[in-house]
Order: structure tokens, then sequence, then C-alpha cells
């Protein structure tokens, strides 16, 4: 009789059924299928908190298939994902099946290949309850922050919000940034910069003033200081007074681990952390390859640990010595210290292909879209950080003109190392330095310009998806594994909207972030948050049993409860209405802009007196390059924004693409931004303009 092998999704039993080969049975679970039940708290705190699990609806069929095949086969391994969730699927699916628990029936697998499953099957074992019970107790407090706190906001604001440890504290994030933006005083200040040249030679630099003569820090507050500054100046020599001359080196950026990958897919590719996920998931459990078959592409997907094995940096080099050579090669052995506040996952190495000679290229001669994005991202990531670093000539040149020196510097990259491959989105900054010309010191300088201008400092930024999961990583808030459906359930509930972009706390999520700070201060508490995931880790290794870590939060999160409900008792809290330009034609009245489970519309305020609503259309700069009309933000029926004319009824034209503010100079038609660059959609023009790296290089395509 065969024995029987349960994954969690068809896509991984495909690939991992190929490597068993004959004797071994190969199902799929879809997932959970026990769970607490949605309609009831399905958690005894009166007996230590003993939760209650049943069976998901709609499982049926799938648990009777699986009691079936396990009668009928010679012992059950279960290979669900390694990581708290599936240890904890694989627990249940114990407990379905009458498994020993003490029997080493519990199998896990780092990459999906040969090799990886290989070592999987010959170290079987036993499932390790702490690591469930650290699910078990973060699946149990939430359910009790959830299921108590969501009545609770039901009375006092409105019915369908939900309240969680870690979807609260992320809107409180992006609401304190709101305030600081909001609270934020401009200062004005000045920059003064020179643009000068050595005598005989073509070339310009830059350099910007700095200090006075004596070497006093100098900052110029307002144009009268400038204007002041620059009459001085008026027929001064510049000439070199100091210059240093050294080296640096730039090395490579680690390996991906969970939070990394989705930041950088977030800046680099414009994936939400849900998306970047999803194709993760399908690289790792596998995809057909010409000449491998179904392979998985990459290492677990939910880690927090920069370990990489032996076996694949060896592979690595040895990629890359014969691709770029040896001096490429780094020789010395690369470690990296974890980013984030624990390592929960160190169990899994960081995320790396399986395969380091099988490249982007070659791959997408196979899969395209999202996953051939993400492997070529996580490829080169992993390839360069074994390359050797990046080395600089740097050059710092201070210049003295009458009683104020100004500054420049820059560098020549004397070897690219692993820059010839891949550098993180982030360093963009440094490219913002430029090189200078031959200089010595006491070199007497041209003056080509001198300009001052006028700046202002700027409020902090709104958070991205990038810069939000930087944030809870380094607060140690939540698990990777967590960050993109915290995102996606903060938008869905209304209380966050992407604004370019940008995540942006909407007039209902700062309403409830309000009442979250003045009647449960802990559970949006940034450190308490933190803590509740020390805590976890704790069941996780042994070290706290999981009953005392439920205790110690509900207890106290139980009376500010019951404090709260007193508190508010009677009272609702009023969400403010939006007012709009957008005048109701039937009564004259502002519209405002509300929420319906299809998302917001524009509605009369003279409710139920008027009953008028109409959509809530955005329109961009752009114009439609078929009826010269106005382009309109728009959704599609599954949530998709796609561009539309606003004549839609007789124009019906439409685009993916967004109209920009730019007009085609050949045509003079709205241009629209795809891929990296901008193109005119007018009726046999063929004008496009490349843009990259902050610059752009306009193209006419071959006749």
């Amino acid at each position: 009789m065969a024995k029987l092998v349960i994954v969690e999704s068809p896509a991984k039993a495909k690939t991992i059924r190929k490597y068993l080969g004959d004797g071994y049975e190969v199902t799929a679970s879809m997932g959970h299928i026990y769970d607490l039940p949605a309609s009831q708290l399905g958690i005894d705190v009166e007996h230590d908190y003993a939760p209650h699990y049943i069976s998901i609806k709609g499982k049926e069929k799938i648990i009777k298939e699986l009691k079936a095949d396990a009668k009928h086969c010679d012992g059950v391994f279960l290979a669900t994902d390694p990581d708290r969730e599936g240890e904890a699927i694989s627990w249940h699916l114990a407990h379905m099946l009458k498994l020993d628990l003490n029997q080493p029936n519990r199998v896990t697998f780092d990459e999906i290949t040969r090799k990886g499953v290989k070592k999987g099957m010959e170290h079987p074992r036993t499932i390790d309850i702490d690591l469930f019970n650290a699910q078990q107790t973060r699946r149990i407090l939430d359910r009790l922050v959830g299921y108590k706190l969501s009545p609770f906001l039901w009375r006092t604001v409105r019915r369908g919000l939900s309240a969680g440890r870690v979807q609260s504290v992320a809107v409180r994030l992006i609401d304190d940034r709101e305030k600081e933006i909001e609270e934020f005083k401009p200062v004005e200040y000045w920059n003064l910069d020179a643009q000068l040249g050595a005598q005989g030679s073509t070339r310009k630099f830059t350099a910007r003033l700095e200090a006075t003569a004596d070497g006093k820090k100098l900052a110029v507050n307002n144009q009268q200081e400038a204007d002041s500054i620059l009459k001085e100046l008026e027929g001064a020599e510049y000439a070199v007074s100091e210059l240093k001359k050294g080296q640096r080196k730039k090395t490579p950026a680690p390996p991906f681990i969970t939070s990394t990958l989705q930041q950088e897919a977030s800046r680099r590719l414009g994936f939400t952390a849900l998306r970047t996920m999803r194709a993760a998931q399908t690289l790792y459990e596998g995809v057909d390859i010409a000449g491998h078959g179904t392979v998985g592409l990459i290492t677990y997907m939910r880690t927090d640990s920069l370990r990489v094995s032996e076996e694949a940096v060896t592979a690595a080099k040895e990629f890359i010595a014969g691709h770029y050579g040896e001096k490429y090669v780094c020789n010395v052995k690369r470690t990296w210290k974890s980013r984030s506040a624990t390592a929960a996952q160190d169990a899994h190495e960081a995320i790396r292909p399986s395969m380091a000679e099988l490249t982007p290229d070659e791959v997408e001669q196979n899969i395209s879209g999202d996953t051939a994005k993400l492997y070529r991202l996580i490829w080169s990531r992993f390839i360069a950080s074994q390359m050797t670093d990046c080395q600089q000539d740097t050059v710092s040149a201070t210049i003295k003109a009458g009683n104020y020196l100004f500054k420049a510097t820059g560098y020549v990259v004397t070897f690219d190392g692993f820059t010839a491959l891949y550098e993180e989105a982030e360093d963009e900054k440094e490219k913002k330095e430029t090189g200078l010309p031959p200089l010595e010191l006491g070199q007497v300088l041209k003056l080509k310009e001198l300009k001052g201008e006028q700046k202002f400092t700027q409020p902090p930024s709104r958070y991205t998806e990038a810069t939000l999961i930087r944030a809870l990583e380094e607060n140690g808030i939540g698990r990777p594994s967590t960050y993109a459906p915290i995102i996606s359930t903060i938008i869905d509930r209304g209380y966050v909207e992407r604004d370019a972009k940008k995540l942006k706390p909407t007039v209902l999520g700062r309403a409830v972030n309000s009442l979250m700070l003045e009647q449960f201060p802990k559970i949006v508490d940034v450190t308490f948050s933190a803590g509740m995931e020390k805590q976890l880790d704790k069941v996780e290794s042994g070290e706290l049993d999981w009953h005392k870590a439920v205790d110690d939060f509900y207890k106290d999160f139980s009376a500010t409860l019951e404090q709260a409900q007193v508190n508010m008792e009677g009272k609702k809290i009023k969400i403010p209405e939006e007012e709009t330009d957008e005048i109701c034609e039937k009564c004259g009245r502002h519209m405002v802009i509300k929420v319906g489970r299809y998302g917001k519309f524009l509605a009369c305020p003279g409710f139920p007196e008027c009953t008028n609503t109409k959509p809530l259309i955005k329109a961009t700069p752009g114009f439609c390059p078929k009826c010269g009309k106005r382009m309109l933000i728009r959704k599609s029926s599954k949530g998709r924004v796609y561009y539309g004319c606003e004549d839609y009824k007789d124009c019906k034209y439409m685009t993916w693409d967004e109209p920009v503010a730019e007009t085609c100079p050949k045509c003079g038609k709205t241009l629209f931004k795809k891929s990296g660059r901008l193109y005119c959609a007018g009726e046999g023009c063929d004008y496009e303009k490349v843009i990259t790296k902050g610059r752009s290089n306009e193209q006419q395509p071959e006749q």
C-alpha cells in the first residue's frame, strides 16, 4: 500500500508527486480544515480558554476524501508549510485522522525541488506542539479582541466595523503620521549653489555654500540673507582650499526575508504586499519549466532569517565565476544581522532561488507576469549578495570664495562588483552625487553661475506599503506573514485608502482610532503590541505556557472593555461627512461623500427630503485622445483601477494606462504612462518617451 502525503495546495501536491514517484499518494487539504466558529466566540474563557474548533464550512467533501485516502494508505505524512500556520494545519489533520502525535509523521520542505523533498522525507519528526501553540495563542488572542471589540464599535460608531491587535496599531501609525503632516509648520531656508569649471575645461560641477571662511556652519534663512551673501560674492575668486580623496566600498544588500521582499517589490514593481505573497507562493509551490518539469523556483517565502546554506552559496559563486569572472566572486563568507526585532522564523533560510543556475531569462521563456518579475528580483538580489563589493574613488573639495566656503563631493566607480547585476531601489539617493573633474589644491576655478534657491522644510511623507511594513517590522509588531492581510483588511474596512500609492487615513479610520486611543490605549500602543509578539515567541520556544499568555492579556483587556462600555453608554460617535464642491441638481446643497457596501458615492445631505445620489468620479489631468473630453478614474467590478472618457456612453474610450498632464509635442494630445514610458494614444501618432532613473529619452519607433 502507498503512503499518503498531505500538503495544502494542488499546485504543491503536483510538484511533490513528481519527485516522490511510486509508493506515495499526494493530496491537498486546501488550507485549514478546522477553525473557530464564525458565529460565536468559540473560546471557553471560564475554563482555561479552551478553543472549540469545528470543520470549516465547505470543507466537508475534502475532509471525507482525506479520511478515505488515509484509510486506504499505509501511513500518513503531514507536509504542510514549515511555519506556525502550517504546523496548525498539520495538528488539525492529525486529530481528524486520529494519528499518534508521538509518531514522526510530520515532514517539511524548505524548497520544493527533488533535493529539498528528498531531504524533508528523510527527516520526519513529530508535530511541534510549541509551534502549534504559538499559532493557537495568536488565533485565540485575535478572536478575543475582534469578537469582543467589534460589537462595541458597532454600538458606538456603526455596524460592519472591526478592530484587531495588529490592524489597530497599523491604523494608528498611519493616523499619527497624518497628524504630523497636518501640524507641520514649514521653515524657509535657501540653498546657494555655485556652478564651477576648471580653466580650459568644458566640464561643470556644482558646489554648495556650507560655511564661513573660519569653518563655522552657515544656514541661510531668508531671501534677505541670501541676497546679502550673493552681493558679497560678486567678483570673488573661487579656489580649491581643501581636497580630500579616498576610497570606499559599497556592499550588496542581503538576500530577501519576507518583509524586505514585500518592501522592494512595492518600490520597484509597484506590487501590493498581497500581490507579492501570491506570486511568491506560486514560485515556491512549483511551476513548469522546460527541461526541468514542475519545480519550486524559490525557498520558503515566510522567513525572518538571513541565513543561507553553504550549498546555495557555493552554487551562487560557481554561477558568478562562470558568467562574470572570478574577480566578481566574493571570497569571504557574508553574514548579515537580522533586521527584525526577533527571528521567529529562523528555522528557514533567507528567500533565494532553489537553483542558482536557473536564470530569469531562462525562466521567462516559460512564465510571465508577476511570477516572472518577482523571480528576477529574488534571483538577482541573491546572486548579487555573493558578489564582490563595488569599489569607488571619492573626492571632497572645499572651495573658498571671499569669506565663504563651498563644498562639492563626488565619486567614480573603479570596479562595479555586485552593481553589475543589482542595486536596491532606495539606493537612488547616492546617484545624486556627481563626478568631479580633476582638481588640485589651490586651483582657481571659473564661476559659470551663482544662484540662490528658496526652499522649505518638508513634512514627513505618508506611509507607502513598503514604509509601513518597515515600520511594523522595526517596531516588532506582527509578523511578515501577517503584513499583507493586515494592510488589505484596513483598506477593505474603509479605515485607510490609497492616494497615489500613499496610505491615507479616512474620516472613519481617524474617528475609530481616536475612540481606540481614548478607551483602549493598550490595544493601539506600539510597545504593548510588540510585547505581545515577544510573548508569542516565548510560547513558540517553550519558555511560556500559552494559557498564561492568553490570561495575562485577557484579564486586563476584559476590565478595560467593561469600563469602556460604561464610558460610552448611550453615546454614539458621529462620523464627519466630507463635503464636496458638487452641487445637488435637485435641491442645490453641496453633496457629501458617503461609503456604502460597494465603496464611496456622492449623496445629498438633505436626506430623507432629498434622496439624490450619484457615483463619485475623480478626474485625471488628461483628456480623451478620441473625443477630447476629460479622462476619469474608474474601477472595474473586481476593484481594479482603469481610465475612461467622461462621455463613456457615446465615446467608449478606456485604458488601463494612466493619463498624465504632459502632452504630446507632435500632436498636442494627452500622454499615457505604461511600463516606464510615456506614449501618445492619438490616432496615427507614434510619439513615445522612455522614462529612466529620473530622466526621459524621447523616442519615435521605427516606421
